[in-house]
C-alpha cells in the first residue's frame, strides 16, 4: 500500500500541514523543507499521482453523513432518496461522489475531518448532511476551508450555504388542514430527540394555531421517541395512564405519526373518527398503513440533487455568497384526517 501524507510527515517529523504544502507547491514552507519533504516521498513511494490526480480531475465529492446520536439520521428510505438525489446530481455535473460516515462518538472524529485536506485525499467539495447537528458540530468542518454545502440543516445565525426543507411552512400546512377538517384544536406529537427540523416544525405548527384563533399554550403535546417502536411505546403509555387523547394531532415526522396511530388503535380509537394524526416526510411506508397517512410530502431526491448543483456553483465561483435555499413542501391528503 502506498504511503500516506500522514505517514510521510511522521517520518519527518514535520507537520501534515507542512507536507501538503510541499507537495501542493505552496507557500509557507521554506525551500530546504520542499525538497526534503520531495525527496522523502519518492524514497518511501509516496504516490504523487494522487496530486496530479485531482488536480486534473477536480477531485471527488464527498457525500458525509453526520450522526450525533443516530436517532434521526439512520438508513431509513428518507435519506437513502436524499443521498440518491446527490448522486444523480453528481452524474449531471460530471463529478465523482463518495459517501462517507461520520460518528460524533468516534474518538478519532475530529482527526478524520482533518484528513481531508490532506494532500492525498480527493475531496474537492462536500455535501453536509447535518440533520443532527449542532452550531458547534459544524466549526471543525468550516475550518477546513473547503466548499460545503450543509443538508438538511440551517443556522440562521451562521452564514454558510445551505439547503433545507421548509420545515415552518410544511407544519403549517398540516396543522391548518387537520383544523379545517376537524374544527377542533390539535395537539402535538414532539420528538423528544430536538433537532433544528423539529424545532422549525413547532414554530409552524404554533403559526397555524394562533392564525385560527386558538391559544399554543392549550395545545395538547406528548413527547415521544422519533421512531414507529418507541412512539408507539411511549403512546401507549400515554393512554394506559389515562391521557385522554385530543381530537387531532400534527406528528414532527411519519414514524412518530404511524407509532402513534398504532398505539390509539390498540386502546379502541378510531383513526380518523375519533382521533385525526399528520405526519411529515412521506416516507413510502405512510401510504400503505391502515388509515393510509395524511402527511407532508418532501422532494427528497431534490434536496439531494439541488445540494450538489450548489456545491458545484461555489467551487467554479469560490467568492459567491452563502446562500440558504429553503425547498417547499407540498400536504398529500390521505384518510388519517
Amino acid at each position: 500500500m502506498s504511503l500516506t501524507a500522514k505517514e510521510l510527515a511522521a517520518k519527518l517529523n514535520i507537520s501534515a500541514a507542512a507536507v501538503s504544502m510541499a507537495l501542493n507547491g505552496k507557500t509557507g514552507v521554506s525551500a530546504e523543507t520542499r525538497r526534503q519533504v520531495l525527496e522523502a516521498a519518492r524514497k518511501y513511494g509516496y504516490d504523487l499521482t494522487r496530486i496530479a490526480d485531482r488536480q486534473n480531475h477536480g477531485g471527488t465529492i464527498y457525500f458525509l453523513f453526520y450522526k450525533k446520536s443516530g436517532a434521526v439520521v439512520s438508513e431509513t428510505p428518507f435519506f437513502s432518496e436524499v443521498s440518491e438525489g446527490a448522486a444523480a446530481g453528481c452524474r449531471k455535473a460530471g463529478c465523482r461522489m463518495k459517501i462517507v460516515y461520520f460518528y460524533e462518538e468516534n474518538e478519532k472524529a475530529v482527526e478524520e475531518i482533518e484528513d481531508l485536506r490532506l494532500p492525498d485525499s480527493d475531496c474537492a467539495g462536500i455535501i453536509l448532511l447535518g440533520t443532527e447537528m449542532t452550531e458547534d458540530d459544524l466549526k471543525p468542518f468550516s475550518a477546513l476551508r473547503k466548499p460545503f454545502v450543509l443538508l438538511d440543516n440551517s443556522f440562521r445565525s451562521l452564514p454558510c450555504n445551505s439547503v433545507t426543507i421548509a420545515n415552518v411552512q410544511g407544519a403549517d400546512l398540516a396543522t391548518s388542514y387537520l383544523i379545517l377538517r376537524t374544527g377542533k384544536q390539535p395537539g402535538h406529537l414532539r420528538s423528544s430527540v430536538s433537532i433544528n427540523n423539529f424545532e422549525e416544525r413547532r414554530e409552524g405548527y404554533i403559526n397555524a394555531v394562533r392564525r385560527h384563533g386558538y391559544s399554543s399554550s392549550k395545545g395538547v403535546v406528548h413527547m415521544l421517541t422519533p421512531s414507529v417502536d418507541g412512539a408507539y411505546a411511549d403512546m401507549l403509555e400515554l393512554l394506559e395512564s389515562g391521557e385522554q387523547p385530543a381530537a387531532c394531532y400534527f406528528a414532527d415526522n411519519d414514524y412518530i405519526a404511524i407509532g402513534a396511530v398504532k398505539a390509539l388503535k390498540q386502546k379502541g380509537y378510531r383513526v380518523p373518527a375519533d382521533v385525526a394524526v399528520a405526519g411529515f416526510d412521506n416516507i413510502p411506508f405512510s401510504g400503505i398503513i391502515d388509515p393510509p397517512l395524511t402527511t407532508v410530502h418532501v422532494p427528497k431526491h431534490y434536496l439531494g440533487e439541488i445540494a450538489v448543483e450548489r456545491l458545484v456553483s461555489i467551487m467554479k465561483n469560490p467568492g459567491s455568497y452563502p446562500v440558504r435555499i429553503e425547498v417547499a413542501t407540498s400536504l398529500v391528503q390521505r384518510r388519517s384526517v
